[in-house]
């Protein structure tokens, strides 16, 4: 499968999130990549991850500057049609 050419995708995780694991999943299915950030062993990251969502459940996801949201956010905006087009918003 060729992988998208797309706006940068960060995801913020943890090794026992299974929420993290379907998010992955997700996205591996559509072909895009993403940068994963382990919250669980970087405190740095943790801070980071709070202070740009406002959230401290994992996963966070980010497309280019735009924060999707966990898990449950990214397939609500795919089955509304909107993440496609964020995703194909090339940089």
């Amino acid at each position: 499968m060729e992988t998208l050419r797309v706006p940068d995708v960060t995801m913020y995780t943890t090794a026992v999130c299974p929420y993290c694991v379907a998010a992955k999943n997700f996205l591996k299915s559509r072909g895009v990549a993403w940068t994963e950030v382990r919250v669980d062993i970087d405190p740095d990251a943790r801070r980071a991850m709070m202070e740009t969502s406002k959230r401290t459940s994992v996963p966070q996801i980010f497309i280019g500057d735009v924060h999707v949201g966990g898990f449950d956010e990214m397939v609500a905006m795919d089955r509304r049609g909107e993440l496609k087009p964020l995703l194909e918003a090339a940089p």
